[in-house]
């Protein structure tokens, strides 16, 4: 069976972009199945990708191609690249920040520079065309390596794992009865915000399901909600409006309003200046 290609980007379906992609996907090889990640990413914004790629291609089946498109600096300097991670999955991408998140919890095992004298759309009138690698690098390099036209080394040449863009990971801080780390992205739809802090860790410093704990927020070191919560398995376990933590899809402790939006009744947001702390009740 043909690896199936899935794409996220910060395109939307505003315009003709992603139908482009899909286009010249089908002109490669019109047997090739394509999904879609998201195209609501938040734009220019490498980090949101790179997250959204950690908690999705785990639970695509080995082989699939991600093809991820955040890109401010198309037609730039900055390189267009496949990696294949440890667990047998290839993403497409440009190496700007987007593989961090699976570099540094899935692994890659290599990682190759598109070479687009051989890999890039030609003869479509594309050819002076800087804008839209989406379109003419990385769509169509993805379907010639999912169609088998060409294999992993005939993307470009390898240059080493460590040369990968990445961002910062921010580590939390644990100790027994008190836990501090940051909201690392939100859940958009539903207004819950995900921090950095491991479930088995957080429940290791002492916090069980059911227990209430002092959760204080701040942003750039001012203080904006404390109160006490409980750490809930799921959002039932509390009435409707009232604010928990819970153990979310990626086992990270993550903070929600019960049918309700907590990022923005509390205008809560996300990113290493917006802290949380929870100390034992």
């Amino acid at each position: 069976m043909k690896p199936i290609l899935v794409f996220q980007t910060d395109f939307t379906y505003k315009e003709g972009a992603v139908s482009s992609m899909y286009g010249v996907v089908k002109s490669v090889d019109r047997e090739l199945e394509i999904m879609d990640g998201t195209h609501e990413l938040p734009q220019y914004d490498s980090w949101s990708a790179s997250y959204r790629l950690y908690q999705s291609l785990p639970f695509w089946p080995e082989g699939t191609i991600y093809v991820s498109v955040v890109d401010p600096g198309v037609g730039t300097s900055r390189k267009s690249c496949v990696a294949l991670t440890e667990t047998g999955h290839y993403v497409v991408t440009p190496d700007n920040g987007t593989l961090t998140h699976v570099k540094k919890y899935m692994g890659i095992k290599a990682v190759r520079q598109i070479d687009e004298s051989v890999n890039r759309l030609r003869g479509k009138g594309t050819e002076e065309v800087a804008i839209f690698h989406g379109r003419d690098v990385y769509g169509y390099t993805a379907a010639r390596l999912a169609s088998g036209i060409i294999d992993f080394s005939g993307v470009g040449p390898e240059y080493p794992v460590d040369e990968i863009v990445m961002h910062d990971i921010l580590e939390p801080e644990i100790s027994d009865g008190l836990v501090k780390g940051i909201f690392e992205i939100d859940d958009p739809n539903f207004g819950n915000l995900w921090t950095n802090i491991p479930t088995p860790e957080f429940k290791a410093a002492g916090f069980g399901y059911g227990e209430d704990a002092l959760m204080t927020i701040e942003h750039d070191g001012e203080k904006v909600f404390e109160d006490t919560v409980s750490f809930q398995p799921s959002f039932g376990f509390v009435e409707k409006g009232t604010v928990l933590s819970y153990n979310n899809e990626l086992m990270r402790v993550a903070v929600a309003v019960s049918q309700g939006s907590f990022a923005s009744e509390y205008g809560i947001g996300y990113g290493p200046e917006w802290t949380v702390t929870f100390r034992k009740a």
